[in-house]
C-alpha cells in the first residue's frame, strides 16, 4: 500500500500501518482493553466511582463471582482498575478505575452510539 493510500484519520502514524493484527497497534490495544464478556458493563459501572465487590455484584446480579473476579484481575493487570483494601473492621475492598481506565469512557460512549445507529439502520432495512 502506498503512503498516499492511508486514511490519515484512521492511521495517523506509523503504529497503525500494519498489514496483520499486531498487539502494539493502538486500535488492537483499545479493543483488548474492553474485550471479554461483561467487561464493558463492569467498566460502565466503575465509571460512576469506586465500588465494593458486593456493590458490583448487586449491579450485575447474573454475573458469577468467578467471572467477576477474573474480569477484575484482568483489568487490574492491564492497569485499568485499582484494587484498594481499607483497614478496619470489617476490612473493605474497593475497585476503582485508574486514569487509564477513565480514558475508555469516550470509547464506550461512541460504541454505544454506533451500536444504536446500526440497530436503527437494520430495523429500517426490515432485518
Amino acid at each position: 500500500m502506498s503512503a498516499d493510500a492511508w486514511d490519515r484519520d484512521l492511521v495517523p502514524d506509523q503504529a497503525g500501518r500494519t498489514v496483520k493484527p499486531d498487539p502494539t497497534c493502538p486500535v488492537e490495544v483499545a479493543l483488548a482493553a474492553i474485550a471479554g464478556r461483561w467487561t464493558t458493563l463492569l467498566l460502565r459501572d466503575l465509571m460512576a466511582g469506586p465500588r465494593s465487590f458486593g456493590e458490583i455484584r448487586a449491579a450485575l446480579p447474573t454475573l458469577s463471582d468467578k467471572v467477576l473476579v477474573d474480569r477484575l484481575r484482568d483489568l487490574q493487570s492491564r492497569g485499568l482498575v485499582d484494587r484498594r483494601v481499607h483497614t478496619g473492621f470489617p476490612t473493605r475492598t474497593t475497585y476503582a478505575l485508574t486514569p487509564a481506565g477513565v480514558q475508555l469512557r469516550p470509547l464506550l460512549i461512541q460504541l454505544y452510539e454506533t451500536g444504536r445507529s446500526l440497530m436503527a439502520a437494520s430495523e429500517s432495512d426490515g432485518r
